[in-house]
This record gives C-alpha cells, structure tokens and sequence, in this order.
C-alpha cells in the first residue's frame, strides 16, 4: 500500500493566531509535529500542507517537505485532500498540526489499520481520565458501538447520566486515515455539512456524506495546542518527558 503522511497547518488561527509557529520549548508547533512522525515513517513520506509563506520557510530551513495549498480549503481535510492531487497514494494519513507531543507508536498503529482496512475512514481516540477533560468544550467526545465504528462526535459532555456525572468517556486524537475515494467525495462538498458545522468537527462531513468511520483505540500521550492554556500544558509535557 503507497501512503502519504499530511500534516496541515494554518496560520489564520482563531484563538491562537499563527499556532503552527508558535514556539514550544524554543521549537515552533509544526516542526514539533513533524519531528514527532518521523520518528514513525520516513521522513520522505511527510509533508506540510499550507497555505502561508511564513509556515512555508520554517518548513523548508528545516528540510521538511512542503505542498502549498489555497487559502479557501474549508479544514485541514479539505487540505489533505488538494495534497491527494498532487500525492500518488492509497492511503492518505493526517496527523494535525497542532500536535506537538503525539506518540510516534499511535502513527506506527494508524498505518497498520490502515494496511488491514485500506477502505475505510479511520480516527484515533482514547479514554478521557478526570472530569476537567469532560467538560472540555475544546476537547471532541466520541461515541461509538461496541465494534468501533463512530456513532457521534460532540464537543459536550457525553455519555453521562441525568445528573451530568462523569462515569467513563473517549476523546478524538487528531489522526487519521483516508482512502483517496472518500477524500474526494469530502472535498466535493462546497461548504461545511450541517452537524460538521455547528460542532466544529470535520470528522463528522463523513458521516453525513453516509460513509462508515472507525475509532482506532490510541495512548492518551497526545494532547493538541487549541488554548493559551494548552501551551503552558503541552511545554510541560514537553519538559517532563524530555522531548
């Protein structure tokens, strides 16, 4: 099976604006991501994927691999799947760049499900560990059947009881895997599907587009960068496992 490893990275940001540059430790986000996947796949298989000059040259003084992108794409996917025209894959993986501590094993596991299920939608997710993750609007929840494929994806506190205790619940892990049909019938659609725009989860244009998503079980090691206060997180993350 040919893959291509993307990692898109936006500079226009919302909350935090020029995210992918922004320094971790001394070492701006997307290098760190970059860093991060070639410590999995090789270094040939990766690019960046953007639209901004400034991401552009970083990229390139660090000898990383760059296809530029137009400033329209609606998501990272969008992204991923104007790289598809210019890659010659089957199998197109998607680490965001906003992951600067992702676990290399988890993108090691990603290309093997793939390797075995090189037909399908696949998503990384993990347990969520206290209720402060839980109630997290900036962290998706996900929702599947017992066999792993996605049922929802949601930006609240889900599953939980008449009360609103937290009992157990799965966040995303921002990887995944795309057979080339499936990028090209997402990137067909001229604007954000309904429910992928009132949460804010692009994972969801799949399901609304009818094809079936599997939820691949990865480590909590992960943690994206979407706040000023998961940068402070993530530098200690970074500290503390000396990265």
């Amino acid at each position: 099976m040919e893959y291509a490893v993307v990692i898109p990275a936006r500079y226009e940001s919302t909350r935090l604006p020029g995210k992918p540059l922004i320094e971790l430790c001394g070492v701006p986000m997307v290098v760190r991501t970059y860093r991060r996947c070639a410590l999995a796949v090789d270094a040939d298989r990766i690019h960046v994927a953007t639209d901004d000059d400034r991401i552009e040259e970083v990229c390139c003084s660090e000898g990383i691999q760059v296809i530029r992108t137009s400033s329209t794409c609606l998501t990272g996917t969008d992204r991923v799947a104007e790289c598809a025209q210019e890659l010659d894959a089957d199998t197109y993986l998607n680490v965001q760049g906003d992951e600067p501590v992702f676990e290399p094993a988890d993108l090691s596991l990603l290309l093997d499900r793939a390797r075995s299920r090189p037909d399908e939608v696949l998503n990384g997710f993990c347990p969520i560990r206290d209720r402060e993750e839980f109630n997290d609007r900036s962290v998706p929840k996900v929702v599947c059947r017992p066999d792993g494929r996605l049922l929802y994806m949601t930006r609240s506190a889900v599953p939980s009881g008449r009360s609103g205790e937290f009992s157990m619940a799965f966040r995303q892990v921002c990887a995944y895997a795309f057979p080339r049909a499936a990028l090209a019938e997402f990137a067909s659609a001229e604007e954000k599907t309904p429910l992928e725009s009132v949460e804010d989860i692009e994972i969801l244009r799949f399901l609304e587009m009818g094809w079936e998503v599997r939820m691949i079980g990865m480590s909590d090691r992960s943690h994206s960068v979407d706040t000023p206060e998961d940068l402070a997180r993530v530098e200690g993350i970074i500290r503390e496992r000396g990265l």
